[in-house]
């Protein structure tokens, strides 16, 4: 019998984890189902119980419900608790468990896929929602110049900062950035998703190196045109950090890391 595993989300249909997963457990031979779950917004803690009473393994979170996620489990990452939300949950002794693979699978797809280090760089997180506290571990962890986080609600980049008390975290109004350079520049506001652009000051993406947007499958955003129309070489969307983090994932619940590369390439879209 296969193991189960599962996403729940609301809405779902659009998800390419099971696609995702299932192409890392032929690559690995591991045996091993793989489902979606339409969450129910009033019963999703009861759901991922009754999932794991039919013997379900571990699941992935996505939005509404990956704070309820982090709540919900007795056990909990560093990460996770950092973010206050899990993106993956492991059944284990008795035990829910989760972690937050979002920020660390962003990084590697940064990283190791497109080959810039944030060592030493000056790096630009844009927003200050649940996808910057995945990161700003992870981002830290790596050793830039300085990370500066830059958002509309200053209340909540404040509260981020306090929580993690670090010296190479800044925080920043947008229009504080007028003449500042980054060599590394990510997106992770909800912006492009109704086709809106941060408001970010002309110059500010003049010198970077990548500008990274978090939504994925979309094309030239409006975060993206707007890099490349100010010359900016590299141009990414989130599509490698979602299949990295799905490879974190995999590799917590299956003790085996599965290769990336074919994967990414089958789902990447041309920007343009």
């Amino acid at each position: 019998m296969n193991d189960r595993y599962a996403v729940i989300g609301r809405p779902i249909n659009h998800t390419k984890s099971p696609l995702i997963h299932g192409l890392f457990a032929q690559a690995t031979s591991q045996s091993l189902l793989y489902s979606a779950i339409e969450g129910d917004l009033a019963g999703f803690e009861a759901q991922v119980l009754r999932f794991r009473s039919e013997g379900g393994l571990g699941m992935n979170i996505t939005a509404p419900f990956k704070l309820r996620a982090f709540e919900l489990a007795d056990q909990s990452s560093e990460r996770a608790q950092l973010a206050r939300a899990a993106n993956a949950l492991k059944f284990e002794d008795g035990q829910i468990v989760a972690e937050n693979f979002d920020g660390i699978g962003l990084l590697r797809d940064i990283e190791e896929n497109l080959a810039e280090p944030l060592a030493n760089r000056r790096v630009l997180l844009l927003g200050a929602g649940g996808a910057v506290r995945g990161a700003l571990l992870p981002f830290l962890q790596a050793g830039p110049r300085e990370l500066v986080l830059a958002n509309r609600d200053m209340a909540k980049a404040l509260t981020l900062r306090n929580e993690l008390d670090h010296p190479r975290l800044r925080i920043s109004r947008y229009e504080e950035l007028q003449g500042q350079a980054f060599d590394i520049v990510v997106n992770a506001t909800s912006a492009s998703l109704s086709g809106e652009l941060p408001p970010l000051p002309d110059d500010v993406l003049g010198e970077t190196r990548l500008a990274y947007e978090l939504v994925y499958g979309k094309g030239l955003t409006p975060f993206l045109r707007m890099a490349q129309e100010q010359g900016v070489a590299r141009l990414a969307d989130g599509v490698g950090m979602l299949v990295e983090q799905a490879a974190e994932a995999f590799a917590w619940w299956r003790g085996v890391r599965p290769a990336t590369r074919a994967v990414i390439d089958r789902l990447t879209i041309p920007l343009a």
